[in-house]
This record gives C-alpha cells, sequence and structure tokens, in this order.
C-alpha cells in the first residue's frame, strides 16, 4: 500500500494506483478530458494535471503513479492557471460552432469551458476541416478534433483494429486515417465506438433524419418503422426520461407520433432469424462433413465487415442468415405488402437502430431481395430517434402507452435479448433444442451464455447431444477468439459475435454519456422483459407462424432463401 496526500487529505492506495485514482478514493475530483480508464491514459490534453511537491513541471494526475510520501495539490494557483490555458489552447483548434453541433449540451470541452468559467479564447483560432466523404456513414469533422486520442487507442486497443492514427508533427499533429487511406477504403468495421468516445463532435454519425421526414410528408408513401430490440433499452436518455417513463409502449407512441403508418418490432424478425438460423445450425450438423466450423452468427454488420477484411478465408463459416434487420425489409415488401394490400413500391421502410454499420448493411446491392429496391431505405440510429421527437416538439413523457402495429408487431422474449450479448445464442439454443427434442427447455437453460465483455464458452447438451458454444462482444475479443480457433486451442461449434462490446445495447448508434459504458445497466432491461414476456420462445411467435405458413412455407424453403439469407461473398471489403 502507498500513503500520499492530496489537498492535506491522507490517501492510502494499493502500489500502481495513478494520483488521479488516489484523489477518488477521498472524493477529490480531479477534471479529465482525455482519460478513459485503462484505454486512453496518455495525459495528451492536460487537464487533469497536478503539482507534486518538490518537482518542477506539473504531472498529469491520469498517467502519474502515485509514490510513497507525495504531497499532491490540485487546485494551486499554478495547476489552475495551467488548466485553464490548456482548455483554452484546445478550444482555440477547436470548431465552436456549438449550436449547429450534434454534440452541444452533450458535450465534454463545453462543459469543462463552462465549469472552467472561460469566457474568451486569447489564442488564434486554427481549427482545420478535413475532406471527408459525407455519404459515408461515419462523419469526421477535423475542424472540431482535439487530438485527445480516444479514438485511436480505443480503435486499436479494444476493437483491434487501428484504422486511425496520427498524422504530422507538432502544432500541425492530427488524427487522421492511418496508412494515408481514405476511411471508405480502410478496415473500419463502422462500429462506431469512436463515435460513442469521443467527447466532443469530430465524430458522429451521418445524419438521414431529413429522408425520413420527406417520406412522412409525401402522401403517396407509407412509412413502415421497425424498431430494433436494443433501443428499447436507451431511447429516453437522449429525452431525460427515466427508466421507468422510456417504457416500450411509450417509446411506441413517440414513433407513431412523428407521423408514420405502421410501427412494428424488429423483435417479430429476431424471432424469424432464429428459425432460420437454428434449423441452418442444425442442418450443418446433421450434414457437418459439408460444412466448415464453426458456425458464425451474422446478424451483426460491423462483425461483418471486420471478418472479411481480417479474416477472408473464414466467410463461408458465416450463417447465410440475413440480420434481423434485412429480414424485415424483405417481408415488409413482401409478405406484409400483400396482406395489407399495399404497392410495395410506395413502401418507405425505415429501420430504428443501436447501430452505425446498419447504414452501411442497408445499402448493400445484395439487400434488393423484394425487388422494390433496397429493403430497408434508411436506417435511423436510437440518437437520431431523439432527435426527431425532439424536432416535432413531442413531450415524450407525456404519451400514453401504445402498441406495436400486427402482425409484424408480435415477438417473443427470446427476440428481445438479441439485444443484449448472448442473446442471440442463447434465443437460438431454446429453440435448437425444441427442434431437436419436439419440447421446450427451461427458459433460462442456456442463461450460461449471458455476460456484459469479453468472451465466454459453454458446452450445452441437448438429449445427449453436446453443442460447443462461444460468445464474444468486442472486435480485440473477437479477434482473440478466432486466433485459438485457428490455432486449434479451441474448438466450437456455434459463436456469436457482436463488434460493440456488450452487445448492441452498446451500439455505436445508441445514447452518449461520456466516460461511461451504460451497456452494463442497459441489458438487464432486455432481460427483464424477457422475463415478463407471456411467449419466450421464437418458434411459438405465432406471427411467425403465419409468416410461414402463408408466405415462407417452412425454414430454409426456397422461398426463405430466396429472400431471408443472403450471399455473404457478393460484396467484400477494399484491400
Amino acid at each position: 500500500m502507498v500513503k500520499l496526500t492530496i489537498d492535506n487529505m491522507l490517501a492510502t492506495v494499493d502500489e500502481g494506483a495513478t494520483i488521479l485514482e488516489a484523489a477518488e478514493s477521498v472524493g477529490i475530483a480531479i477534471p479529465t478530458l482525455c482519460y478513459l480508464k485503462a484505454i486512453n491514459e496518455v495525459g495528451a490534453c492536460r487537464v487533469c494535471v497536478v503539482e507534486i511537491e518538490g518537482d518542477e513541471n506539473l504531472s498529469a494526475a491520469c498517467n502519474t503513479v502515485a509514490e510513497e510520501g507525495m504531497v499532491v495539490l490540485t487546485n494551486s494557483r499554478r495547476v489552475l492557471d495551467a488548466r485553464r490555458v490548456n482548455l483554452e489552447l484546445a478550444l482555440a483548434e477547436h470548431n465552436g460552432d456549438c449550436t449547429t453541433c450534434v454534440r452541444s449540451m452533450n458535450c465534454s470541452l463545453q462543459a469543462m469551458a463552462r465549469e472552467q468559467n472561460i469566457l474568451d479564447v486569447p489564442f488564434a483560432k486554427s481549427a482545420r476541416p478535413d475532406r471527408w466523404p459525407q455519404e459515408y456513414p461515419l462523419i469526421r469533422d477535423g475542424s472540431k478534433c482535439i487530438n485527445c486520442m480516444r479514438c485511436l487507442t480505443l480503435c486499436e486497443k479494444v476493437q483491434s483494429l487501428g484504422v486511425w492514427d496520427l498524422r504530422g508533427g507538432a502544432s500541425r499533429l492530427t488524427v487522421d486515417v492511418a496508412g494515408g487511406k481514405s476511411i471508405d477504403q480502410s478496415d473500419c468495421a463502422l462500429c462506431g465506438q469512436c463515435i460513442t468516445h469521443c467527447p466532443v463532435g469530430a465524430l458522429r454519425a451521418r445524419d438521414d433524419t431529413d429522408k425520413v421526414f420527406d417520406a412522412i410528408y409525401d402522401p403517396e408513401v407509407k412509412v413502415v418503422v421497425q424498431i430494433a430490440p436494443a433501443v428499447r433499452s436507451a431511447w429516453g436518455e437522449d429525452l431525460g426520461l427515466g427508466r421507468d417513463e422510456a417504457s416500450v409502449g411509450r417509446m411506441v407512441s413517440a414513433v407513431r407520433a412523428l407521423g408514420v403508418d405502421y410501427v412494428f418490432d424488429t423483435d417479430f424478425s429476431a424471432d424469424l432469424t432464429i428459425m432460420e438460423e437454428g434449423s441452418e445450425l442444425l442442418e450443418r450438423l446433421q450434414h457437418s462433413g459439408d460444412h466448415k466450423w464453426p458456425m458464425f452468427t451474422s446478424c451483426c454488420p460491423g462483425w461483418l465487415r471486420f471478418v472479411k477484411s481480417q479474416y477472408p478465408e473464414l466467410v463461408p463459416n458465416l450463417s447465410t442468415a440475413k440480420s434481423p434487420q434485412q429480414m424485415f425489409g424483405a417481408v415488409t415488401k413482401t409478405w406484409f405488402a400483400q396482406r395489407a394490400e399495399l404497392d410495395p413500391a410506395k413502401i418507405f421502410s425505415v429501420s430504428i437502430m443501436p447501430c452505425v454499420a446498419k447504414k452501411h448493411e442497408c445499402a448493400l446491392p445484395v439487400m434488393d431481395s423484394a425487388g422494390y429496391g433496397p429493403d430497408v431505405d434508411v436506417v435511423l440510429t436510437s440518437r437520431e430517434l431523439a432527435r426527431m421527437v425532439k424536432m416535432r416538439n413531442i413531450d415524450a413523457s407525456a404519451l400514453d402507452e401504445g402498441e406495436f402495429d400486427s402482425p409484424l408487431g408480435e415477438s417473443t422474449g427470446a427476440a428481445v435479448i438479441f439485444g443484449a450479448t448472448g442473446g442471440v445464442m442463447e434465443a437460438a439454443l431454446r429453440s435448437a433444442y425444441y427442434l431437436l427434442t419436439g419440447k421446450n427447455p427451461k427458459p433460462e437453460a442456456f442463461s450460461v451464455v449471458r455476460g456484459s465483455f469479453g468472451w465466454r464458452e459453454a458446452t450445452v447438451s441437448i438429449e445427449g447431444t453436446a453443442l460447443r458454444a462461444a460468445v464474444a462482444s468486442g472486435l480485440g475479443n473477437a479477434r482473440e477468439l478466432i486466433e485459438k480457433i485457428k490455432s486449434g486451442e479451441a474448438e466450437y461449434d456455434f459463436v456469436e459475435i457482436m463488434a460493440c462490446p456488450g452487445g448492441c445495447v452498446g451500439g455505436g448508434g445508441q445514447p452518449i454519456r461520456d466516460g461511461d459504458e451504460l451497456a452494463p445497466e442497459r441489458a438487464p432491461i432486455l432481460y427483464d422483459l424477457d422475463e415478463a414476456a407471456p411467449i419466450r420462445f421464437s418458434h411459438e411467435n405465432p406471427a411467425v407462424q403465419k409468416a410461414y405458413e402463408e408466405h415462407f412455407e417452412k425454414p430454409l424453403s426456397h422461398k426463405s432463401h430466396a429472400l431471408l439469407h443472403t450471399d455473404h461473398n457478393a460484396w467484400s471489403m477494399p484491400r
């Protein structure tokens, strides 16, 4: 243990702890800007500087190790002056058009300038815009970048991709795409984690709200909206709603109040995905010699981009099932259009997702299987939904509880847990058990695959058939898992991978609370909804059963393959 004095208070911490951690242990808050615990502890912003007795220079509290007998001041005149100057320098390099910034009022730099009472910046402005493809799902505005390096270290350490790097030097130092590439020629998975961890508005998702409003106000168009399971865990955060206020029913009412024609639940097609993907797994097991193992899930487009760029030899291992978003789009412009007697060419299909990569997925040329243009026309993030609700001056807290429209609003508890890491695996195992035995397991029989971060493995037995399963979230964990498979250290039959740590609840399109990982708070909401659901098995969804009866015939039928499955080899990542 190490004892030191901070602002006249005695702190005792473990050896190796930083001054920042020591200060926190005694309730002293040291402001930080670039800091992310265990990820970005580089002292780049110099906002957390402190004065150590006997040292000539100030030290960054985030990466200076506490030593026995240290005497530290966190608010001396010297510290306050340095902190202020460092913030002013950051502001001088930052485009301060806050009124038109997507992160206004949710920007750490803006908040810190207000807290430090900075009313003017004495340095010449030197913010530099950069050229960027505005049609790309991820947008970077270099004039807002403060070189905190969070995006760089997170992409490298957590997602193991290294898309970002430093370019230039001294006063011209800036963050840019590594290797001198343009972003659309990079290995970017579009997970959006760099967006949710940027403390300012230098990174954001492409805004597609105008496209949706144009469709809403077009009298010739029917706007059909699907809402992903993870959205219900977070949709109210940017609207100031508490967890109890942000109910599923109120979410439905908020979307309907925008003026759309139908509000459906992506959980319907999550159940459909389980039927197709689960049947595919069983078919592969029955003909194991004809397939590569393990079978990987294909729900997450960020994961698909990752495996295509990093391990293209594993593409044949992917399930051919489309993601729930894309299955829903195909169903909307075929079976639903027929039932509702709608012209599918006049349907504008919108999905609300916790994800940035979904914006790329819906635009893939193979995602137009219904034959009427893209099966999903536009993808909105959870953050865009909140902005649209605000634009329409809708008081979400005052809305009554609404209900999803039928039939694509019917779903099960198995579908809702898709939004948490391990949820796809658990839902699939529930139905695989039924398909093998003809009876349902206990709903929590496969809860061993649940978890917040990292990767987990389990061997489950279904009537004597052993199924080796693994679950990983975060692309760094995915890489570790794949390397063990490739080296022969691990063998599995079925693997679920989600690009974002914690799964879709921690997706790159979810609301941002800087410095906090919210997936562990959001996932229990989905498990509570599952537990409360009247139906907890995908194969028991009556709407899915009706869809097969009236349109798809059965899982893996010719029509199912045409509309609900895809050819992963039909598109490629840039090389």
